[in-house]
């Protein structure tokens, strides 16, 4: 365990890059990025503590009313963390995760605490799922966790039929529960089948907005009125791998962090009905999984949504975002924070009030060299940001805070 301050001081401004993920970039080392000067001290320091160690791409966090914090891990693991500081404990929840399929990106990924988890003590993961070692599908499963917080019951299949690569390739899946008690899903397009983004039927490569009770599409989608009930759970589609999920504070807005084929990695701004644009069948005039097309193909779809920020020919394959809240930030606080795998680092984006442009990147160089590659980031009840490294080995849970 270990806590260390780092002076915003050293934050570089990076100018608007250029750049996404590659076709392997899931698992590939970091490049170097280009940043420009340091604009300037928003006055205070980051604090950046461990609370758990011994992990293993630890996916999703999760938090629960009494201070302690489910964590996910792609190996199908399951896992209680005591608390937040730096003398929490770590204990393997007892779970039936016998049919997760574990092969490549895919396995136990993203997680929700249900809002009334004090009284119901359920919880909702997306799980990469198997018949007889063969992978069927990727599906969200509510779980209820024991009162000792010590084994957990598999409840209900919330929904099920999200396409699945037998490579586990682009198995993106991650839940978010937005201020209206909606369930918003970011899934990946499995990276196989070329026509997925573009076909509103079917839940790859989507943004999907459903009630988290039932799985079901709700009445105010975009596509309710359909007579087809995938098609009634898209909110957005045209997507390549969603890797994070984030509803800004006090509004409507919902952002995603998504990553691009070669270069051209996305944050984006949600449009309810929102084409953004990737078609790797090629306005189905190819039969294979096209990853030179353009990742917002403008040209084919002129009303595509544009990406709010772009990595250009940078790759960073960003992963979980989740807003910075609370007056203890001072400067930093209202900016989105975006993890990234490949990049090796945490993002800070300046975003204005509309939510309509990136005013800046703030970037603290400590998570360059220190922490390795980093897969999810939550806001937790306490206002720090919670962050997990997924380099496979000795991962740990990093809890940041402003010194």
């Amino acid at each position: 365990m270990r806590a260390r301050k780092i002076g915003i001081a050293g934050f570089a401004l990076l100018a608007i890059l250029a750049a996404a993920c590659s076709p392997d970039t899931e698992d590939q080392p970091a490049e170097a990025v280009p940043t420009s000067a340091p604009t300037g001290e928003p006055g205070t320091d980051l604090q950046i503590q461990e609370v758990a160690s011994g992990l293993e791409h630890g996916w999703d966090v999760g938090f629960l009313p009494d201070g302690q914090i489910l964590l996910t891990q792609r190996p199908a693991r399951l896992t209680l963390v005591s608390g937040t500081g730096p003398d929490a404990t770590v204990t393997d929840v007892a779970a039936d995760l016998d049919d997760v399929y574990v092969q490549g990106e895919g396995g136990l990924m993203g997680m929700v605490v249900h809002p009334d988890f004090a009284e119901s003590r359920e919880f909702t993961m997306c799980q990469t799922y198997q018949e007889n070692g063969e992978a069927v599908d990727i599906r969200l499963v509510t779980w209820t966790l024991s009162p000792d917080g010590r084994s957990a019951t598999r409840q209900r299949d919330l929904l099920t039929g999200l396409p699945i690569n037998s490579s586990g390739r682009h198995s993106g899946c991650r839940p978010t529960i937005g201020p209206d008690g909606a369930l918003y899903v970011g899934t990946g397009d499995t990276a196989e089948d070329p026509t997925i983004p573009q076909d509103r039927t079917s839940l790859g490569g989507k943004v999907l907005r459903i009630d988290l009770d039932t799985g079901e599409a709700l009445p105010d989608n975009p596509f309710a009125s359909s007579a087809n009930e995938n098609e009634q759970r898209v909110y957005t589609y045209g997507h390549r791998n969603v890797q994070g999920v984030a509803l800004r504070p006090g509004t409507d807005q919902v952002f995603t962090s998504e990553h691009g084929p070669t270069g051209l990695d996305e944050v984006n701004r949600l449009r309810a009905g929102g084409n953004y644009g990737w078609d790797p069948s090629q306005g189905g005039t190819v039969d294979h999984y096209d990853e030179d097309v353009p990742m917002t193909d403008l040209e084919r779809f002129p009303d595509a949504v544009p990406p709010l920020w772009t990595t250009g020919e940078q790759t960073e394959a960003p992963s979980g975002a989740a807003f910075v809240d609370g007056e203890q930030w001072g400067e930093l606080d209202g900016t989105l924070a975006v993890c990234a795998l490949r990049g090796q680092k945490l993002l800070l984006f300046g975003i204005d009030e509309a939510g309509e442009q990136v005013t800046e990147v703030v970037v603290p160089p400590a998570f360059n060299d220190d922490f390795g590659r980093l897969r999810a980031v939550r806001s937790g009840p306490d206002g720090a940001l919670y962050v997990t490294t997924s380099g496979g080995d000795d991962d740990q849970l990093l809890r940041v805070t402003p010194g």
